[in-house]
């Protein structure tokens, strides 16, 4: 059985955060972050919204779209690194706050490649005729997990939520492969140190900033690009594909010098790579069903598009899909 997205719905909250705003707030200058990340704006989540608040609108217009209702939905996948808490998972806050009475739900966790790890789940699920209908949603709070005194990471996260509905294919088009991967060797590249079980919540946590974001920039672009890379090649392998039959690249909204680098090296037109980060950020597990809604929804892509998603995030995992839309 071949599996395809059957509805799309993305949500960002309404608070924008701009380059010129948050000279305000630390030692930096929109020229500075345009030329080292592509991005101008962020949105930021108000003081009561919750993760679970965002999936939930993002995948009530994906159901809306779909015209399934939510006492449909076998199974609710929500991809986060903010959760509303350590447990409950979000999924099971989203299922009550959808009325998906009937769904299982739990959490998935692989940082910024947390979506395609969700999507690769969820249509297994569909497609080995375990369940009909999967919601697999990518949903963030970057904002809370920042140090807004580091000027390196601070800049880089905005906070959103994009949501799939997966079901049986009626046309032969949909998901074609999934292809992940991991280094755990790799784990402090991009990581939150504190606040759980291995740093627990202390004063000293606090005051170091344990439990926000750390990254080594500069390790990390070079092993994003090349392992992106090399999962879309193997992607494009495994289907028989060339980087000409693509219609539309979907990436992970990283960084632009990443996206333009990776675009380079697969020899591929950067007119063909969906980008919203300058008004977004990076918003983890949220970026690719919110650049590729943002698409369908002004156009460019259109039913038949063969569409290559590409993630890369902290762990490390990465990885790619190859889908006929």
């Amino acid at each position: 059985m071949r599996v395809k997205m059957i509805g799309n719905g993305a949500y960002v909250p309404k608070t924008i955060l701009t380059n010129r705003d948050l000279e305000k707030k630390i030692e930096t200058s929109d020229e500075w972050i345009v030329a080292r990340t592509g991005i101008r704006e962020r949105r930021i989540a108000d003081k009561d919204e919750t993760t679970s608040d965002l999936a939930t609108h993002a995948a009530r217009e994906a159901l809306k779209q779909s015209g399934v209702d939510a006492v449909d939905v076998d199974l609710i996948i929500v991809a986060t690194s903010m959760p509303d808490m350590f447990f409950p998972s979000t999924a099971c806050i989203v299922q009550e706050k959808l009325g998906a009475k009937n769904a299982a739900a739990f959490d998935l966790s692989a940082a910024c490649s947390g979506f395609v790890y969700a999507f690769s789940v969820g249509e297994q699920y569909v497609r080995s005729g375990t369940y009909r209908y999967v919601l697999v949603i990518g949903a963030e709070l970057m904002s809370r997990l920042i140090n807004w005194e580091d000027r390196r990471t601070c800049v880089l996260f905005g906070d959103g939520a994009g949501a799939v509905l997966l079901g049986p294919s009626d046309d032969g088009r949909g998901v074609l492969s999934v292809h992940l991967h991991t280094d755990g060797a790799l784990w402090d590249l991009i990581c939150v140190p504190g606040g759980a079980g291995a740093i627990p919540p202390s004063e000293k946590v606090l005051v170091e900033h344990l439990n926000t974001i750390h990254m080594k920039g500069s390790e990390t672009f070079k092993i994003a690009v090349r392992n992106l890379e090399n999962v879309a090649l193997q992607a494009l392998r495994a289907n028989q594909l060339s980087v000409s039959d693509i219609a539309w690249l979907v990436p992970h909204q990283a960084n632009i010098r990443i996206l333009k680098a990776v675009a380079a090296r697969l020899k591929m037109p950067e007119e063909k790579m969906i980008v919203n980060l300058e008004r977004y950020g990076n918003t983890s597990a949220a970026s690719i069903p919110l650049a590729f809604d943002e698409a369908v929804k002004d156009g460019r892509i259109k039913r038949g598009d063969a569409l290559l998603f590409l993630a890369f995030g902290g762990g490390l995992t990465w990885g790619a899909a190859v889908v006929e839309f």
